[in-house]
Protein backbone atom coordinates (compact mmCIF):
# COMPACT_ATOMS: atom_id res chain seq x y z
CA UNK A 1 0.00 0.00 0.00
CA UNK A 2 1.42 3.66 -1.03
CA UNK A 3 0.25 7.06 0.29
CA UNK A 4 0.38 9.89 -0.55
CA UNK A 5 2.97 11.74 1.97
CA UNK A 6 5.07 15.20 2.21
CA UNK A 7 8.07 15.07 4.15
CA UNK A 8 7.73 15.31 7.98
CA UNK A 9 8.66 18.69 8.69
CA UNK A 10 6.94 20.00 5.90
CA UNK A 11 3.85 18.57 7.44
CA UNK A 12 3.73 21.21 9.95
CA UNK A 13 3.27 24.05 7.39
CA UNK A 14 0.25 22.50 5.97
CA UNK A 15 -2.25 23.47 9.06
CA UNK A 16 -5.16 25.95 8.47
CA UNK A 17 -5.37 26.35 5.15
CA UNK A 18 -8.42 28.11 4.69
CA UNK A 19 -8.09 30.76 7.24
CA UNK A 20 -7.94 35.06 6.38
CA UNK A 21 -4.51 36.00 5.96
CA UNK A 22 -3.98 39.87 7.11
CA UNK A 23 -2.77 42.69 4.73
CA UNK A 24 -0.15 43.54 6.31
CA UNK A 25 3.07 42.08 5.14
CA UNK A 26 4.73 39.15 7.19
CA UNK A 27 6.36 39.63 10.16
CA UNK A 28 10.04 37.90 9.77
CA UNK A 29 13.27 37.35 11.64
CA UNK A 30 15.21 40.27 11.91
CA UNK A 31 17.68 40.30 9.15
CA UNK A 32 20.93 41.74 8.09
CA UNK A 33 19.63 43.13 4.97
CA UNK A 34 23.06 42.06 3.38
CA UNK A 35 22.53 38.77 4.06
CA UNK A 36 20.47 35.87 3.31
CA UNK A 37 18.26 34.20 5.85
CA UNK A 38 19.51 30.30 6.54
CA UNK A 39 16.88 27.51 4.91
CA UNK A 40 16.35 26.98 8.99
CA UNK A 41 15.20 30.60 9.45
CA UNK A 42 13.20 30.54 6.62
CA UNK A 43 11.39 27.34 7.49
CA UNK A 44 11.03 28.38 11.57
CA UNK A 45 9.05 31.39 9.74
CA UNK A 46 6.97 30.13 7.14
CA UNK A 47 5.81 27.09 9.96
CA UNK A 48 5.15 30.22 12.64
CA UNK A 49 3.58 32.26 9.64
CA UNK A 50 1.31 29.15 8.95
CA UNK A 51 0.37 28.73 12.56
CA UNK A 52 -0.76 32.34 13.20
CA UNK A 53 -1.96 33.08 10.03
CA UNK A 54 -3.38 29.88 8.49
CA UNK A 55 -1.52 30.27 5.42
CA UNK A 56 1.99 31.47 3.66
CA UNK A 57 1.41 34.04 1.22
CA UNK A 58 4.96 35.12 -0.33
CA UNK A 59 3.73 38.02 -2.51
CA UNK A 60 2.52 38.80 1.83
CA UNK A 61 6.42 38.65 2.88
CA UNK A 62 8.70 40.98 3.42
CA UNK A 63 11.12 41.09 -0.10
CA UNK A 64 14.46 40.11 2.39
CA UNK A 65 12.57 36.69 2.63
CA UNK A 66 11.71 36.55 -0.75
CA UNK A 67 15.32 37.11 -1.82
CA UNK A 68 16.41 34.57 0.66
CA UNK A 69 14.31 31.92 -0.48
CA UNK A 70 16.23 32.54 -3.91
CA UNK A 71 19.38 32.41 -2.82
CA UNK A 72 18.28 28.77 -0.36
CA UNK A 73 16.91 27.72 -4.10
CA UNK A 74 17.46 28.10 -7.50
CA UNK A 75 16.64 31.74 -8.01
CA UNK A 76 14.18 31.52 -10.25
CA UNK A 77 11.12 34.29 -9.48
CA UNK A 78 7.43 34.08 -10.86
CA UNK A 79 6.18 37.40 -11.66
CA UNK A 80 2.88 37.88 -11.91
CA UNK A 81 2.43 41.45 -14.30
CA UNK A 82 -0.14 43.95 -14.91
CA UNK A 83 -0.24 47.27 -16.69
CA UNK A 84 -0.39 50.45 -14.14
CA UNK A 85 -3.71 50.73 -11.92
CA UNK A 86 -4.50 47.34 -11.77
CA UNK A 87 -6.98 46.24 -8.62
CA UNK A 88 -5.42 43.00 -7.02
CA UNK A 89 -7.26 40.11 -7.01
CA UNK A 90 -8.79 41.41 -10.25
CA UNK A 91 -9.85 38.67 -12.48
CA UNK A 92 -7.87 38.65 -15.78
CA UNK A 93 -8.55 39.08 -19.10
CA UNK A 94 -8.67 35.36 -21.06
CA UNK A 95 -6.17 37.55 -23.68
CA UNK A 96 -4.59 39.51 -21.38
CA UNK A 97 -0.93 38.60 -22.56
CA UNK A 98 -1.82 39.75 -26.16
CA UNK A 99 -3.43 43.06 -24.81
CA UNK A 100 -1.40 46.28 -26.03
CA UNK A 101 -1.69 47.64 -22.06
CA UNK A 102 -0.11 44.02 -20.95
CA UNK A 103 2.57 43.55 -23.63
CA UNK A 104 3.74 47.12 -22.47
CA UNK A 105 3.80 46.11 -18.78
CA UNK A 106 5.58 42.78 -19.49
CA UNK A 107 8.30 44.39 -21.63
CA UNK A 108 8.31 47.53 -18.52
CA UNK A 109 8.78 44.64 -16.36
CA UNK A 110 11.54 42.59 -17.76
CA UNK A 111 13.60 46.30 -18.32
CA UNK A 112 13.38 46.90 -14.86
CA UNK A 113 14.19 43.44 -13.74
CA UNK A 114 17.69 43.51 -16.37
CA UNK A 115 18.11 46.96 -15.49
CA UNK A 116 18.92 45.63 -11.73
CA UNK A 117 20.38 42.69 -12.18
CA UNK A 118 22.83 44.38 -14.47
CA UNK A 119 24.23 46.71 -11.57
CA UNK A 120 25.88 43.61 -9.97
CA UNK A 121 26.47 41.60 -13.23
CA UNK A 122 26.74 44.06 -16.56
CA UNK A 123 27.42 41.18 -19.00
CA UNK A 124 23.87 39.77 -18.53
CA UNK A 125 21.14 39.97 -21.50
CA UNK A 126 17.62 39.74 -21.35
CA UNK A 127 17.97 35.94 -23.11
CA UNK A 128 19.45 35.15 -20.06
CA UNK A 129 17.20 36.40 -17.57
CA UNK A 130 14.01 33.52 -18.86
CA UNK A 131 13.82 30.36 -17.60
CA UNK A 132 10.79 28.55 -18.80
CA UNK A 133 8.96 29.29 -22.07
CA UNK A 134 5.82 31.38 -22.03
CA UNK A 135 2.26 30.18 -21.82
CA UNK A 136 -0.88 32.38 -21.70
CA UNK A 137 -0.35 33.61 -18.48
CA UNK A 138 0.78 37.66 -17.67
CA UNK A 139 3.44 36.12 -15.69
CA UNK A 140 7.71 36.29 -16.84
CA UNK A 141 9.73 33.36 -14.88
CA UNK A 142 13.19 34.76 -14.61
CA UNK A 143 17.09 33.89 -12.57
CA UNK A 144 16.70 37.08 -10.15
CA UNK A 145 19.76 37.09 -7.51
CA UNK A 146 19.33 40.49 -6.12
CA UNK A 147 17.36 41.81 -3.16
CA UNK A 148 17.27 45.12 -4.65
CA UNK A 149 15.29 43.88 -7.83
CA UNK A 150 12.75 42.13 -5.47
CA UNK A 151 12.16 46.01 -4.09
CA UNK A 152 11.86 47.98 -7.13
CA UNK A 153 9.15 45.16 -8.67
CA UNK A 154 7.16 45.67 -5.67
CA UNK A 155 7.56 49.52 -6.06
CA UNK A 156 6.50 49.51 -9.35
CA UNK A 157 2.77 49.14 -9.45
CA UNK A 158 3.18 46.44 -12.30
CA UNK A 159 3.55 43.26 -10.18
CA UNK A 160 0.60 41.29 -8.46
CA UNK A 161 3.36 39.27 -7.19
CA UNK A 162 6.65 38.08 -7.22
CA UNK A 163 7.29 34.92 -5.53
CA UNK A 164 10.31 32.38 -5.37
CA UNK A 165 9.27 28.72 -7.14
CA UNK A 166 11.61 26.76 -5.82
CA UNK A 167 11.57 26.92 -2.27
CA UNK A 168 9.32 24.71 0.38
CA UNK A 169 10.62 23.75 3.65
CA UNK A 170 12.59 20.87 3.38
CA UNK A 171 12.38 17.62 6.14
CA UNK A 172 15.76 16.80 6.10
CA UNK A 173 16.30 20.58 8.03
CA UNK A 174 15.93 20.41 11.97
CA UNK A 175 12.75 22.38 12.96
CA UNK A 176 12.13 23.94 16.06
CA UNK A 177 10.38 26.96 17.46
CA UNK A 178 11.10 27.22 21.23
CA UNK A 179 8.23 26.57 23.60
CA UNK A 180 5.55 26.80 20.58
CA UNK A 181 6.86 23.91 18.77
CA UNK A 182 4.64 21.31 17.60
CA UNK A 183 5.09 17.98 19.21
CA UNK A 184 7.97 15.75 17.70
CA UNK A 185 9.19 18.69 15.34
CA UNK A 186 12.67 18.93 16.70
CA UNK A 187 15.68 17.88 14.96
CA UNK A 188 13.72 15.43 12.53
CA UNK A 189 14.82 14.35 9.29
CA UNK A 190 14.52 12.70 6.18
CA UNK A 191 12.73 13.41 2.84
CA UNK A 192 9.77 10.74 1.96
CA UNK A 193 9.51 9.55 -1.27
CA UNK A 194 6.59 11.90 -1.21
CA UNK A 195 3.66 9.54 -2.49
CA UNK A 196 6.02 7.54 -5.05
CA UNK A 197 6.92 3.87 -4.50
CA UNK A 198 6.55 0.38 -5.60
CA UNK A 199 3.34 0.38 -7.20
CA UNK A 200 2.91 -3.52 -8.01
CA UNK A 201 0.24 -5.78 -6.96
CA UNK A 202 -0.88 -5.83 -3.53
CA UNK A 203 -0.94 -9.35 -2.23
CA UNK A 204 -3.35 -11.44 -0.06
CA UNK A 205 -6.43 -9.53 -1.51
CA UNK A 206 -9.53 -11.90 -1.36
CA UNK A 207 -13.06 -11.81 -3.10
CA UNK A 208 -15.50 -11.02 -1.23
CA UNK A 209 -13.87 -8.90 1.75
CA UNK A 210 -11.96 -6.90 -1.06
CA UNK A 211 -13.53 -6.63 -3.95
CA UNK A 212 -16.82 -8.12 -6.12
CA UNK A 213 -16.04 -10.01 -9.66
CA UNK A 214 -18.25 -8.30 -11.80
CA UNK A 215 -19.84 -10.07 -14.78
CA UNK A 216 -16.91 -10.69 -17.24
CA UNK A 217 -14.44 -11.11 -14.46
CA UNK A 218 -13.82 -7.26 -13.54
CA UNK A 219 -12.68 -6.75 -9.86
CA UNK A 220 -14.88 -3.60 -8.43
CA UNK A 221 -13.39 -2.63 -4.59
CA UNK A 222 -14.50 -2.94 -1.43
CA UNK A 223 -15.30 0.48 -1.41
CA UNK A 224 -17.65 0.86 -4.52
CA UNK A 225 -20.06 -0.82 -2.56
CA UNK A 226 -23.55 0.93 -2.77
CA UNK A 227 -23.90 1.34 1.53
CA UNK A 228 -20.92 4.01 1.19
CA UNK A 229 -21.88 5.78 -2.69
CA UNK A 230 -24.24 3.83 -4.66
CA UNK A 231 -21.58 3.74 -6.86
CA UNK A 232 -22.73 0.41 -8.71
CA UNK A 233 -26.42 0.91 -8.79
CA UNK A 234 -25.65 4.25 -10.13
CA UNK A 235 -23.75 2.24 -13.09
CA UNK A 236 -27.48 1.25 -14.31
CA UNK A 237 -27.87 4.91 -14.93
CA UNK A 238 -24.69 6.43 -15.85
CA UNK A 239 -20.68 4.77 -15.98
CA UNK A 240 -19.62 8.03 -17.58
CA UNK A 241 -19.63 7.77 -21.01
CA UNK A 242 -19.13 10.86 -23.29
CA UNK A 243 -17.57 12.87 -20.42
CA UNK A 244 -13.59 13.64 -20.34
CA UNK A 245 -11.49 13.57 -17.09
CA UNK A 246 -8.16 15.38 -17.03
CA UNK A 247 -5.50 14.08 -14.50
CA UNK A 248 -2.50 15.92 -12.91
CA UNK A 249 -0.39 14.16 -11.62
CA UNK A 250 3.00 12.27 -12.34
CA UNK A 251 1.79 10.89 -15.67
CA UNK A 252 0.36 7.24 -16.72
CA UNK A 253 2.72 3.99 -17.18
CA UNK A 254 3.37 3.07 -20.61
CA UNK A 255 3.36 -1.10 -19.49
CA UNK A 256 -0.31 -0.64 -18.24
CA UNK A 257 -2.20 -1.72 -20.84
CA UNK A 258 -5.45 -1.00 -19.23
CA UNK A 259 -4.11 2.93 -19.80
CA UNK A 260 -3.52 1.83 -23.48
CA UNK A 261 -3.83 -1.03 -25.57
CA UNK A 262 -6.80 -2.32 -23.63
CA UNK A 263 -8.29 0.77 -22.19
CA UNK A 264 -11.26 -0.17 -24.59
CA UNK A 265 -12.43 -3.87 -23.40
CA UNK A 266 -15.06 -5.75 -21.79
CA UNK A 267 -18.08 -2.87 -21.05
CA UNK A 268 -15.87 -0.11 -21.93
CA UNK A 269 -16.36 0.71 -25.50
CA UNK A 270 -15.81 3.90 -27.49
CA UNK A 271 -13.63 6.06 -25.20
CA UNK A 272 -10.51 7.65 -25.47
CA UNK A 273 -6.94 7.50 -23.33
CA UNK A 274 -4.20 10.12 -23.70
CA UNK A 275 -0.89 10.26 -21.84
CA UNK A 276 0.57 13.68 -22.10
CA UNK A 277 3.23 15.83 -20.52
CA UNK A 278 4.00 19.39 -19.09
CA UNK A 279 6.28 19.14 -17.03
CA UNK A 280 9.53 21.30 -18.25
CA UNK A 281 12.65 20.46 -19.36
CA UNK A 282 15.41 21.14 -17.43
CA UNK A 283 17.18 24.65 -18.12
CA UNK A 284 20.14 26.68 -18.55
CA UNK A 285 20.33 30.43 -19.22
CA UNK A 286 16.30 29.61 -20.51
CA UNK A 287 17.73 27.06 -22.98
CA UNK A 288 16.92 23.32 -22.70
CA UNK A 289 18.60 20.71 -21.89
CA UNK A 290 18.76 17.07 -21.72
CA UNK A 291 16.06 14.50 -22.87
CA UNK A 292 12.91 15.47 -23.73
CA UNK A 293 10.25 14.77 -20.88
CA UNK A 294 8.38 11.99 -21.55
CA UNK A 295 4.62 10.98 -20.16
CA UNK A 296 5.70 7.91 -18.26
CA UNK A 297 4.99 7.75 -14.88
CA UNK A 298 8.50 6.79 -12.85
CA UNK A 299 6.61 7.56 -9.19
CA UNK A 300 3.44 5.31 -9.46
CA UNK A 301 0.61 7.59 -8.41
CA UNK A 302 -0.25 9.12 -11.54
CA UNK A 303 -0.95 5.35 -12.76
CA UNK A 304 -3.11 4.55 -9.37
CA UNK A 305 -5.09 7.63 -9.79
CA UNK A 306 -5.90 6.90 -13.42
CA UNK A 307 -6.55 3.37 -12.33
CA UNK A 308 -8.84 5.05 -9.60
CA UNK A 309 -11.22 7.23 -11.83
CA UNK A 310 -11.85 5.45 -15.01
CA UNK A 311 -10.22 1.98 -15.17
CA UNK A 312 -12.07 -0.33 -17.50
CA UNK A 313 -14.34 -2.49 -16.75
CA UNK A 314 -12.62 -4.98 -18.91
CA UNK A 315 -12.31 -9.45 -18.89
CA UNK A 316 -8.71 -9.24 -17.69
CA UNK A 317 -10.06 -9.18 -13.74
CA UNK A 318 -8.43 -5.93 -13.41
CA UNK A 319 -10.02 -3.70 -11.20
CA UNK A 320 -12.41 -0.97 -12.39
CA UNK A 321 -12.46 2.53 -12.13
CA UNK A 322 -15.31 4.59 -10.88
CA UNK A 323 -16.20 5.70 -14.69
CA UNK A 324 -15.44 3.07 -16.92
CA UNK A 325 -16.66 4.58 -19.57
CA UNK A 326 -15.00 7.90 -19.39
CA UNK A 327 -12.79 9.65 -21.67
CA UNK A 328 -9.28 9.83 -20.04
CA UNK A 329 -6.54 12.16 -20.05
CA UNK A 330 -3.34 11.79 -17.10
CA UNK A 331 -0.71 14.56 -17.29
CA UNK A 332 2.79 13.96 -16.37
CA UNK A 333 3.55 17.66 -14.35
CA UNK A 334 6.01 16.76 -11.78
CA UNK A 335 8.13 13.96 -10.35
CA UNK A 336 5.74 13.35 -7.30
CA UNK A 337 3.12 14.61 -5.34
CA UNK A 338 5.16 17.70 -3.20
CA UNK A 339 5.24 20.34 -5.69
CA UNK A 340 8.29 21.93 -4.24
CA UNK A 341 10.53 22.67 -7.26
CA UNK A 342 10.23 25.40 -10.16
CA UNK A 343 9.83 22.78 -12.42
CA UNK A 344 6.95 21.00 -10.59
CA UNK A 345 4.79 24.39 -10.37
CA UNK A 346 5.42 25.26 -14.00
CA UNK A 347 4.17 22.23 -15.11
CA UNK A 348 1.12 21.89 -12.80
CA UNK A 349 0.53 25.55 -14.30
CA UNK A 350 0.74 24.65 -17.62
CA UNK A 351 -1.48 21.68 -17.39
CA UNK A 352 -4.06 23.74 -15.88
CA UNK A 353 -4.10 25.35 -18.93
CA UNK A 354 -3.88 22.88 -21.12
CA UNK A 355 -7.33 21.71 -19.67
CA UNK A 356 -8.94 25.27 -19.75
CA UNK A 357 -8.29 25.23 -23.32
CA UNK A 358 -9.75 22.35 -23.94
CA UNK A 359 -13.55 22.18 -24.89
CA UNK A 360 -13.01 18.51 -24.52
CA UNK A 361 -12.44 18.68 -20.98
CA UNK A 362 -14.61 18.60 -18.04
CA UNK A 363 -13.31 17.91 -14.78
CA UNK A 364 -9.83 18.28 -13.63
CA UNK A 365 -8.17 16.03 -10.81
CA UNK A 366 -5.28 16.79 -8.90
CA UNK A 367 -3.63 14.91 -5.83
CA UNK A 368 -0.79 16.86 -5.56
CA UNK A 369 -0.03 19.86 -3.14
CA UNK A 370 2.25 22.77 -1.37
CA UNK A 371 3.18 24.46 1.61
CA UNK A 372 3.20 27.67 0.10
CA UNK A 373 0.99 29.66 -2.11
CA UNK A 374 1.67 29.87 -5.92
CA UNK A 375 0.22 32.82 -7.46
CA UNK A 376 0.69 31.47 -10.86
CA UNK A 377 -0.94 27.86 -10.09
CA UNK A 378 -3.80 30.70 -8.67
CA UNK A 379 -4.01 32.34 -11.64
CA UNK A 380 -4.31 29.09 -13.75
CA UNK A 381 -6.89 27.19 -11.58
CA UNK A 382 -9.12 30.50 -11.57
CA UNK A 383 -8.91 30.69 -15.65
CA UNK A 384 -9.62 26.93 -15.96
CA UNK A 385 -12.80 27.55 -13.40
CA UNK A 386 -13.90 30.33 -15.67
CA UNK A 387 -13.74 28.09 -18.23
CA UNK A 388 -16.25 26.15 -16.96
CA UNK A 389 -14.22 23.21 -15.30
CA UNK A 390 -14.65 21.45 -11.82
CA UNK A 391 -12.14 21.07 -10.19
CA UNK A 392 -10.81 18.26 -7.34
CA UNK A 393 -7.78 18.85 -5.30
CA UNK A 394 -6.61 16.52 -2.72
CA UNK A 395 -7.08 17.96 0.69
CA UNK A 396 -4.53 16.23 2.22
CA UNK A 397 -2.74 13.30 3.08
CA UNK A 398 0.38 12.58 6.38
CA UNK A 399 1.36 10.61 8.60
CA UNK A 400 -0.71 9.05 11.15
CA UNK A 401 -0.12 11.46 14.53
CA UNK A 402 -0.01 14.60 12.06
CA UNK A 403 -2.92 14.33 9.95
CA UNK A 404 -5.27 14.98 12.97
CA UNK A 405 -4.17 18.73 12.89
CA UNK A 406 -2.85 19.57 10.06
CA UNK A 407 -5.17 21.29 7.66
CA UNK A 408 -6.37 21.42 3.90
CA UNK A 409 -3.13 21.62 1.85
CA UNK A 410 -2.16 23.94 -1.12
CA UNK A 411 -4.35 24.64 -3.81
CA UNK A 412 -7.14 22.38 -2.16
CA UNK A 413 -7.62 25.61 -0.25
CA UNK A 414 -8.89 27.85 -2.89
CA UNK A 415 -12.09 28.44 -3.39
CA UNK A 416 -12.20 27.40 -7.29
CA UNK A 417 -10.97 24.07 -5.88
CA UNK A 418 -13.05 21.00 -4.87
CA UNK A 419 -11.49 19.98 -1.63
CA UNK A 420 -11.74 16.62 -1.06
CA UNK A 421 -10.36 13.87 1.96
CA UNK A 422 -11.07 10.15 2.79
CA UNK A 423 -12.75 8.50 5.64
CA UNK A 424 -13.11 5.14 7.11
CA UNK A 425 -15.57 3.01 6.54
CA UNK A 426 -17.67 3.72 10.12
CA UNK A 427 -18.61 6.87 8.35
CA UNK A 428 -17.47 8.88 11.15
CA UNK A 429 -13.91 8.79 11.20
CA UNK A 430 -11.41 10.17 9.13
CA UNK A 431 -9.07 8.01 7.40
CA UNK A 432 -5.60 7.80 9.40
CA UNK A 433 -3.14 10.11 7.30
CA UNK A 434 -6.40 11.98 5.83
CA UNK A 435 -6.46 15.97 6.35
CA UNK A 436 -9.72 17.91 7.50
CA UNK A 437 -10.70 21.38 7.52
CA UNK A 438 -13.38 23.84 7.18
CA UNK A 439 -12.45 23.72 3.21
CA UNK A 440 -12.98 20.21 2.97
CA UNK A 441 -16.19 19.97 0.53
CA UNK A 442 -16.53 16.28 -0.13
CA UNK A 443 -15.71 12.66 1.40
CA UNK A 444 -14.62 9.34 0.02
CA UNK A 445 -14.91 6.00 1.98
CA UNK A 446 -11.13 4.42 1.64
CA UNK A 447 -10.32 2.72 4.56
CA UNK A 448 -11.39 -0.57 6.34
CA UNK A 449 -11.72 -0.46 9.78
CA UNK A 450 -11.06 -3.73 10.86
CA UNK A 451 -7.76 -5.03 8.02
CA UNK A 452 -6.71 -0.70 7.38
CA UNK A 453 -7.70 -2.08 3.82
CA UNK A 454 -7.43 0.89 0.61
CA UNK A 455 -9.61 0.84 -2.50
CA UNK A 456 -8.02 -1.40 -5.59
CA UNK A 457 -6.64 0.55 -8.76
CA UNK A 458 -4.34 -0.17 -11.48
CA UNK A 459 -0.78 -1.01 -10.91
CA UNK A 460 1.97 -0.38 -12.70
CA UNK A 461 1.26 -2.84 -15.35
CA UNK A 462 -0.77 -6.51 -15.18
CA UNK A 463 -3.88 -7.25 -14.10
CA UNK A 464 -3.93 -8.17 -10.69
CA UNK A 465 -4.95 -5.22 -8.60
CA UNK A 466 -2.50 -2.87 -6.16
CA UNK A 467 -4.46 -0.43 -3.43
CA UNK A 468 -3.83 3.24 -2.62
CA UNK A 469 -5.02 5.30 0.45
CA UNK A 470 -4.88 8.83 1.49
CA UNK A 471 -7.09 12.05 0.12
CA UNK A 472 -4.97 11.43 -3.27
CA UNK A 473 -7.84 8.38 -3.87
CA UNK A 474 -10.56 9.72 -2.79
CA UNK A 475 -9.88 13.03 -5.03
CA UNK A 476 -9.58 10.73 -8.12
CA UNK A 477 -12.66 8.35 -6.76
CA UNK A 478 -14.89 11.60 -6.56
CA UNK A 479 -13.35 12.99 -10.33
CA UNK A 480 -14.92 9.51 -11.32
CA UNK A 481 -18.16 9.84 -9.34
CA UNK A 482 -18.70 13.74 -10.88
CA UNK A 483 -18.09 12.01 -14.41
CA UNK A 484 -20.79 9.48 -13.92
CA UNK A 485 -23.48 12.34 -12.60
CA UNK A 486 -22.11 14.73 -15.30
CA UNK A 487 -22.70 11.75 -17.98
CA UNK A 488 -26.63 11.32 -17.11
CA UNK A 489 -26.82 15.33 -17.62
CA UNK A 490 -24.53 16.27 -20.01
CA UNK A 491 -26.06 20.25 -20.52
CA UNK A 492 -25.66 21.09 -17.05
CA UNK A 493 -23.02 23.18 -16.17
CA UNK A 494 -20.51 23.05 -13.73
CA UNK A 495 -22.22 24.80 -11.09
CA UNK A 496 -25.39 22.93 -11.68
CA UNK A 497 -23.54 19.56 -11.42
CA UNK A 498 -21.98 20.59 -8.40
CA UNK A 499 -25.03 21.31 -6.74
CA UNK A 500 -26.31 18.05 -7.92
CA UNK A 501 -23.63 16.55 -5.89
CA UNK A 502 -24.18 18.44 -2.79
CA UNK A 503 -28.06 17.93 -2.69
CA UNK A 504 -27.11 13.96 -2.84
CA UNK A 505 -24.30 14.34 0.11
CA UNK A 506 -24.91 12.97 3.33
CA UNK A 507 -24.33 16.22 5.28
CA UNK A 508 -26.76 18.28 2.58
CA UNK A 509 -28.54 19.74 5.37
CA UNK A 510 -25.92 20.82 7.53
CA UNK A 511 -22.02 21.09 6.11
CA UNK A 512 -19.41 19.44 8.70
CA UNK A 513 -16.66 21.39 9.74
CA UNK A 514 -14.18 19.01 8.91
CA UNK A 515 -16.03 16.85 5.69
CA UNK A 516 -17.92 19.77 4.20
CA UNK A 517 -20.77 17.95 2.14
CA UNK A 518 -19.94 14.53 3.41
CA UNK A 519 -20.45 11.28 1.31
CA UNK A 520 -21.85 11.57 -2.50
CA UNK A 521 -24.64 8.55 -3.00
CA UNK A 522 -24.38 8.78 -6.88
CA UNK A 523 -27.16 6.75 -7.32
CA UNK A 524 -29.48 9.09 -5.50
CA UNK A 525 -27.63 12.36 -7.90
CA UNK A 526 -28.36 10.24 -11.15
CA UNK A 527 -31.89 8.97 -9.79
CA UNK A 528 -31.17 5.59 -9.74
CA UNK A 529 -32.42 3.16 -6.62
CA UNK A 530 -29.57 2.39 -4.05
CA UNK A 531 -29.59 -1.33 -3.66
Amino acid sequence: MRRFTLAPAALLALAFASCQVDNDRLASPLPDPKVALTSAQLDEHIFSTLRQRGEFDWNAAPAHTVWSALEQSDHVLSVGYQPTGGQAGATLPDDARQLPAWQQAREQVLALILAEEQKANPGLTADKLRVFEANSLPVLTVTVRQLRTIQALRASGLVRYAEPMGYEPNGQRPVTDGANSEPGTANRSGLLSSGCGNNTATAGLTAGPDYTVLSGGAKSSWNQQDQYHGIRAAWSQSTGQGQKILIIDTGASGEQENLGSAFNQGQSSGRTVERLVTYPRATIFGIPYGDTETPDDACGHGTSMAGAAAAPRGTDGAAVGVAYNANLIVVRAATDVFLDASREVQGVTDAYLLAANRADVRIISMSMGRLTSSGQMRDAIRYASDKGKLIFCAAGTSFDWSAGWVGVIYPASLPEAVAVTGMKDDLKTRCDECHTGAAVEFTVVMQRTANDRRPLTLAMSGDAPSTVGGSSVATASMAGMAAVVWARYPTETSTQILARLVAASSNRSRRDASFGWGRVNVATAVGAPAL
